[in-house]
């Protein structure tokens, strides 16, 4: 069977623009890395835009490129779900979520970049948007994410993967995107309810 990719404008604008973004700072060279980065002594000092930016840089070209593949996984499985200003908000939001999380409850994690803990945030957001829409392998995806993230905190980060990314794996901040796409979903989902209780019947 063949899986037809979401290839639409409306369905890959935005995630392109956040990939030829992320590559764009990549680009720029390490002195963009360190000012936009996500550093709780920065913070401190009210560098408060590394909440967000720092979802945006990478330690290195295996750590892009990981995440760049994280990025077109999700779009071949939840790109209908997907609009330009739609998804950029999600990612602003889990972005921001996550480094909220670092920041209030995992104060020894200092430094942070990449798109990891936004991108977990995306996929619980649209494993629950599958099961919305009554595609009910969202289940299976939602079952798997959150097995996922509990075996990272249970086992800890792959020794592999941060050998390549030249960094330790910031598990916690999966947790934290993986919940903040969950409380993403179900905020639209009570004011979507909401909005539609309260909107004016139409008159036939």
């Amino acid at each position: 069977m063949i899986v037809a990719l979401p290839l639409k404008p409306q369905f890959s604008l935005g995630p392109l623009i956040l990939l030829a973004t992320v590559f764009l700072l990549f680009l720029s060279g390490s002195a963009t890395t360190e000012l936009l980065a996500y550093d709780r002594y920065a913070l401190e000092s009210l560098e408060t835009w590394r909440l967000l930016s720092g979802n945006l840089v990478h330690t290195n070209g295996y750590h892009l490129l990981l995440n760049g593949a994280g990025l077109f996984f999700l779009w071949a499985l939840h790109g209908e779900h997907y609009r330009p200003m739609l998804f950029i908000k999600l990612f602003l939001w889990c972005g921001l979520g996550t480094s909220l999380g670092i920041y209030y409850l995992s104060p020894s994690l200092i430094w942070y970049v990449g798109l990891s803990g936004a991108l977990h945030g995306l996929f619980v957001w649209g494993a629950c948007m599958d099961i919305r829409n009554k595609i009910y392998s969202g289940v299976l995806l939602l079952l798997g994410i959150v097995a996922k993230v509990g075996w990272e905190q249970w086992q800890g980060s792959s020794d592999e993967v941060a050998d390549l990314i030249g960094a330790s794996v910031a598990i916690d901040a999966h947790l934290y995107g993986a919940v903040s796409g969950l409380a993403l979903f179900i905020l639209m989902w009570v004011m979507s309810a909401l909005y539609a209780a309260i909107k004016p019947k139409q008159v036939a």
